[in-house]
C-alpha cells in the first residue's frame, strides 16, 4: 500500500484545515507464526526503531485490537519517502499506513470502517489535520467535537491548482514548534485568521486568484520565527513576490501553491530553493492511503 504525504495548516487554517500531496512512502505487511521483523529502507531508516514501537507496527497492532484480533507475528516493510520530522505529515502517515495495514490483514475490512480509523489516528497523532488527509485524500475542513470524534469533510480544489514543496535539509520537532505559540493572541488576529481560512476554502474551491490573500495567517507562522528563521525568510521572500506560501504543518518546509490556476509558475518558487534544499513539483487534494494490487 502506499500512502501521501500531506500538509496541515495551509497558513491560516491552524489545526483545521489538510491536503494530501502526491509524495508516498511504501507499506507492506504480513502475518508470521511468531516473532516481529521490521524492515525500513530511505528516510528515517538510521533512526527509527525496529521494535513494537515503530510507529507504523503500534498503530497496525492498535487496530488489530480494536477490530479483536491478534496476529501471532507480523512481518513491516516500509519504503519511505517522506522526509521526518519536517512538516510533511511523515507520523500521520505511518499512523495512518499502519491502521489501513490492519484493514488489509483482516477477513472482513468492513470491520474497520474509515470513520474508525480516523478516530484511532486522531487519538494517537493528537491532531486530525495531517492524519484525515493521509486517510481521506483530498482538501479537508478537520476538527474534534466535544466528545472526542473526529470529523473531517471534503472540499473541492480547482484544476490547475498545483504546489512546490520546499524541503530543508534539518528537521524541527512539532513539539519545538508548538511549544512557542502563545497561549493569548489578539482577537483582531483570532478574527483575521478565522476570515482567512473561510477565504482559503472557496479560494481553493473556485477563485484561486485569491491564493495570496487566503494564505495570510497571523495566528501561528511568525511565533515559529525562532526554530526556523530560514523557513520564515523564505515564506516572506515568496509573498512579496506574490508567490502564496506558507510554512507547511509545523514546518520547516515551505509549502508555495503554483500552476496555471494560480498564476504562478512552478520554476518561480523551484529557483528560489536556498542551497542545499530539496524542491519537489506535486499534485495536490489525490488520493488518501490506498491499498495496491
Amino acid at each position: 500500500m502506499r500512502v501521501p504525504a500531506t500538509s496541515a495548516n495551509l497558513g491560516p487554517g491552524f489545526d483545521t484545515l489538510g491536503l494530501a500531496l502526491s509524495l508516498y512512502d511504501d507499506l507492506s505487511a504480513q502475518v508470521l507464526d511468531d516473532g516481529l521483523v521490521v524492515d525500513v529502507e530511505g528516510e528515517g531508516a538510521d533512526d527509527v526503531p525496529r521494535d513494537g514501537t515503530h510507529l507504523v507496527v503500534a498503530s497496525l497492532v492498535a487496530a488489530l485490537e480494536l477490530a479483536g484480533v491478534r496476529a501471532p507475528g507480523l512481518a513491516v516493510r516500509c519504503r519511505n519517502v517522506l522526509p521526518h520530522g519536517r512538516g510533511l505529515g511523515s507520523s500521520s502517515a505511518a499512523i495512518v499506513g499502519g491502521l489501513v495495514l490492519a484493514r488489509g490483514l483482516l477477513e472482513d475490512p468492513s470491520r474497520l470502517p474509515d470513520a474508525l480509523l480516523l478516530d484511532l489516528a486522531n487519538r494517537i497523532e493528537g491532531h486530525p489535520d495531517n492524519v484525515a488527509p493521509a486517510l481521506l485524500g483530498g482538501f479537508l475542513v478537520c476538527g474534534t467535537d466535544p466528545d472526542g470524534t473526529a470529523y473531517a469533510v471534503h472540499s473541492p480544489v480547482a484544476d490547475g491548482v498545483e504546489a512546490v514543496v520546499v524541503v530543508p535539509p534539518h528537521e524541527v520537532a512539532t513539539r519545538e514548534a508548538r511549544g512557542l505559540l502563545p497561549d493569548v493572541v489578539p482577537h483582531a488576529d483570532a478574527a483575521g485568521n478565522a476570515g482567512r481560512a473561510a477565504l482559503l476554502v472557496a479560494a481553493l474551491a473556485r477563485r484561486p486568484d485569491q491564493l495570496l490573500r487566503a494564505t495570510e495567517d497571523r495566528l501561528h507562522q511568525s511565533y515559529r520565527g525562532p526554530a526556523m528563521p530560514e523557513t520564515l525568510g523564505l515564506v516572506h521572500d515568496l509573498r512579496a513576490a506574490g508567490v502564496p506560501a506558507v510554512v507547511s504543518g509545523a514546518g520547516p518546509t515551505v509549502l508555495a501553491f503554483v500552476g496555471d490556476a494560480v498564476g504562478v509558475a512552478p520554476r518561480t518558487v523551484l529557483d528560489r530553493a536556498p542551497s542545499g534544499w530539496a524542491a519537489h513539483h506535486v499534485e495536490v487534494a489525490g488520493p488518501g492511503a490506498t491499498v495496491l494490487s
